[in-house]
């Protein structure tokens, strides 16, 4: 075999060119060679024979001679792949992965483009703690090419993803200071919004709510002649504050506002999620709203299935699990939880508490209330640690019915 078709080189161009005709590994493999073969092939582990570089050539339609064209698995050309394919999975982001690892550091500008568009594939899988170590050179980057836009995008989106890992200190320094770098270069109103939106939800979940409220009506004013989806998710941050600080009927007035303001052919995945906060705030209320979370899950359905990802299906999961819960069907929603138990879960560090207080609930509906009241402890101290102060209120007044019901269990 001559140098042209050496590892890894034959293994990065053999991936690219079935990922760019859409096909699975055990659709290229067929029947003459097993699917952990092409595998070691593509990871570079094993080297291709003749006969097995004429076969992969025959089924990918290309000459052999065209997996020596390593200049067309460069950066740039796997990055034009990716963007202009509605491909956001895992093996699009490998794909991304691979080149940039085999790029170096001679086009920071191309390297940060093809940077931000990973930690995007990962953050809608819910895949924080990848998506944090990129971001954490897409801010070098950011810096070292000292462009403010770039600089404020890459700390707005670290402290949304820090958000996501319940690290809500670093979280609100990171939003802070793109907030101020989007102010000092007078940015677009796009860049400051999204900046300060960052910030709300950062105070919001450390608890700082005087101050999440200020900035929330800040940002409503701030985007309210804009056109897009800016107003819409301003309204949802503003409705976030208000349930934190216990206004239920405000959040839902804002919420149910934003859900009439966006039409699903502006923005169906925002469209999608907002349902799903829907359902998740008439849970919450007391007495929760049951028939209305129902309704907004069945809407969420049909757009589930066309633009969510595995972490919007654990969400929807975690909500009907919750619904069931509050309508009186334990055992239902004991199988949600049992199910999801099974699964990596994805969900942000809040969703991930509340499903844990949720099991706890379970546990003390079928008698087990000093298994629930252990692991209520635990959970309260795991939000105060967090400085997720509303969630570890939430989390002691279960704590506190719970205990009630062991003292007390004929009540």
């Amino acid at each position: 075999m001559g140098r042209m078709l050496e590892q890894p080189i034959f293994g990065r161009r053999l991936r690219e060119l079935r990922l760019e005709r859409g096909l699975s590994q055990a659709a290229l493999a067929g029947h003459e060679i097993s699917t952990g073969y092409l595998s070691r092939l593509e990871s570079g582990a094993r080297p291709p024979t003749d006969r097995v570089v004429a076969y992969l050539a025959e089924r990918l339609g290309v000459p052999a001679s065209t997996f020596a064209e390593a200049e067309t698995g460069s950066l740039a050309h796997v990055l034009a792949r990716v963007t202009s394919s509605p491909d956001r999975s895992d093996e699009a982001a490998a794909a991304l992965a691979d080149a940039l690892a085999a790029a170096g550091d001679h086009s920071p500008a191309l390297r940060w483009q093809a940077l931000w568009l990973l930690t995007r594939i990962r953050s809608r899988s819910g895949q924080y703690a990848e998506e944090l170590d990129h971001l954490r050179e897409l801010t070098r980057l950011a810096d070292e090419l000292d462009m403010p836009e770039l600089r404020t995008r890459a700390r707005t989106q670290t402290a949304r993803c820090m958000r996501a890992l319940g690290d809500n200190e670093q979280a609100y320094a990171f939003s802070a200071e793109a907030f101020r770098i989007a102010r000092q270069h007078d940015l677009s109103t796009r860049d400051t919004a999204t900046a300060l939106l960052a910030v709300v939800s950062a105070e919001a979940e450390a608890g700082r709510l005087s101050d999440a409220r200020a900035h929330a009506d800040e940002l409503c004013a701030l985007v309210k002649d804009s056109s897009g989806t800016l107003p819409v998710e301003a309204a949802w941050a503003a409705a976030t504050v208000r349930m934190r600080q216990g206004d239920l009927t405000g959040a839902q007035g804002l919420l149910e506002q934003a859900l009439q303001d966006l039409d699903s052919h502006d923005d169906l995945m925002l469209w999608m999620r907002l349902r799903l906060a829907a359902a998740s705030l008439y849970l919450q209320v007391e007495p929760a709203r049951t028939e209305a979370a129902s309704l907004r899950l069945q809407e969420a359905e049909t757009a589930l299935g066309l633009v969510g990802t595995p972490l919007h299906q654990q969400e929807r999961s975690a909500l009907r699990a919750h619904l069931a819960f509050q309508q009186g069907r334990t055992a239902d929603a004991r199988a949600l939880c049992e199910r999801l138990a099974e699964e990596e879960l994805l969900l942000s560090f809040r969703d991930r508490v509340r499903l844990d207080v949720l099991r706890c609930q379970i546990l003390a509906t079928e008698g087990r209330p000093e298994e629930a009241v252990d692991t209520l402890r635990t959970l309260a101290r795991k939000a105060n640690e967090s400085l997720n102060t509303d969630l570890a209120a939430e989390v002691w007044r279960t704590l506190a019915e719970t205990l009630a019901r062991l003292q007390n269990p004929g009540a």
